[in-house]
């Protein structure tokens, strides 16, 4: 079967199924109900992809998709498919492949900064009003003006802080700063806080040449990163990571016009998570970069139970579609199972309808972009075992991986630079010093008017300066500093 070009995905009763890999960017969607095989295809794909050459990047969220680091096993029901789809070549082997985990415990630590998060995708990500939406730029503007560096969570928490002290110094330059708008963005900040963004936020960032890279024979990189407790503890969490890295390759990535094959794959599993959770502005953004993105050479493919878990803008976007079976249980389910019959091209050989509720494990739906990037007509196909171990590494063996990979060490141990946090205390600080030094000097001159004779009663209020400073001491702890970058969508959603 590797006589044909493209990616093998299963085959026909009479021959194999191919997708042609120059249309591989146009994104795709794999659906299908819990247990009929949807993990076993994307683990096909993303090995079909390695071996041409592509790196793939995939969440794994039941830990499942961890296996396509080492060689799998014989098992007689993957004996009989190579056997039914006559594939002569077939070898159990390893995939090339890095873990990455945004908490750093199951993967090497992948990381961003607020700077490189931007106003625009935070305000998203919050839920932020227009009002809040212009203070949290406002912040970024301040920060860059004053040149302090916004790093994590204490950084952006000190600068709104600093800013409600100064709102009045600060309204000519920058307009009106409302302390209960700063109070309602601080609470927001807190919840994100305490859902594990202080894990993702933070130095040192990765590097995308990292994730976009092939093995010593050519074969491409599988990146997986384990969210199997972030989607469900942390799904906004999920969804600001997804922008945020689709963001980055759309900044980043160069335009590659009608390539042989993609850049770069993504797959993102359990996708129903993302969007049920996801904000409408943040959708909205989901949906703008996804049809951008092709023109990079990415290619982004959602895996979920239902083509209606996913919105119907990004959904029309999608060119490939790999429907497992569904159950119609209740007149619910019957609409979704005609719903997806009717959004493959009819093929008048397949009842489409009928047959969905009546495939196997491992047998699909199928249809891909021809050459002129029209939709085939529907196919049944069976779906190509992988080569790799179905199922997951143990925790002994996903270690091993982890200590041998060639990232080891970069991204473990967070480094400390200073950044507004660091600033924004010396600052106080140094200011409390002159005020306590001025306020000794005027006590002692009090001191010298009485032993003259002269009696001034001393006020015990704080000024408005004293208490402003105090404040701001107390709030200002240390942290993480790196330099701003404004490059991430700023030239893709507007000014910067």
């Amino acid at each position: 079967m590797n006589d044909y070009p493209g990616l093998v995905i299963g085959g026909t009763t009479n021959s194999p199924f191919i997708m042609d890999a120059k249309m591989a960017n146009r994104h795709g969607l794999i659906a299908g109900a819990t247990g009929t095989g949807k993990t076993i295809t994307l683990q096909n794909m993303a090995e079909g992809f390695s071996r041409i050459g592509v790196p793939v990047f995939l969440t794994d969220v039941k830990g499942d998709l961890s296996g396509i680091a080492t060689q799998g096993k014989a098992h007689p029901k993957i004996d009989a498919r190579v056997k039914q789809l006559a594939i002569e070549d077939f070898q159990f082997r390893a995939t090339p492949t890095v873990f990455w985990d945004l908490m750093g415990k199951k993967g090497h630590n992948l990381r961003t900064t607020i700077s490189d998060m931007g106003p625009l995708l935070l305000s998203s990500l919050l839920e932020l009003n227009d009002t809040q939406t212009g203070i949290l730029y406002a912040c970024f503007k301040i920060a860059d003006d004053n040149g302090m560096l916004l790093l994590d969570f204490n950084d952006l928490r000190s600068m709104l802080s600093w800013m409600a002290n100064n709102a009045k110094e600060l309204k000519v330059d920058y307009g009106n700063i409302s302390s209960s708008s700063i109070g309602a963005i601080q609470r927001k900040l807190l919840i994100l806080d305490e859902q594990g963004a202080q894990h993702f936020f933070n130095e040192p960032a990765v590097q995308l040449e990292d994730l976009i890279k092939k093995d010593f024979s050519g074969n491409g990189l599988v990146n997986v990163l384990d969210v199997s407790k972030l989607i469900h503890q942390s799904p906004k969490l999920y969804a600001c990571f997804l922008i945020w890295l689709l963001a980055e390759l759309f900044e980043n990535l160069p335009e590659v016009g009608d390539a042989d094959k993609p850049t770069f794959v993504l797959f993102f599993d359990e996708a129903h998570l993302i969007f049920d959770s996801a904000p409408n502005a943040l959708i909205n953004k989901i949906e703008q970069v996804v049809r951008l993105i092709r023109s990079k050479g990415v290619g982004i493919y959602f895996i979920s139970q239902s083509p209606m878990d996913i919105p119907e803008d990004i959904l029309g976007q999608l060119g490939m579609k790999i429907q497992h079976a569904l159950r119609a249980f209740t007149p619910k389910d019957k609409k979704v199972v005609r719903a997806a019959a009717q959004s493959f091209r009819p093929n008048p050989l397949i009842n489409t309808e009928q047959l969905i509720t009546e495939l196997g494990v491992g047998e699909a739906l199928v249809s891909v972009l021809d050459a002129d990037g029209r939709p085939t007509p529907v196919e049944h196909v069976y779906i190509k075992p992988p080569e790799s171990r179905i199922g997951p590494l143990t925790a002994k063996e996903r270690k091993q991986h982890i200590d041998n990979s060639p990232y080891k060490g970069r991204y473990e141990n967070i480094i400390n630079r200073e950044s507004a946090h660091e600033l924004l205390k010396e600052k106080a600080l140094k200011r409390a010093e002159e005020q306590e030094k001025t306020a000794k000097q005027a006590a002692q001159k009090k001191t010298n008017k009485r032993k003259k004779g002269t009696t001034t009663r001393r006020s015990s209020r704080q000024t408005p300066m004293e208490a402003m400073i105090k404040s701001a001491a107390r709030s200002i702890g240390n942290q993480l500093g790196r330099k701003i970058l404004r490059g991430i969508l700023g030239s893709l959603f507007g000014g910067r």
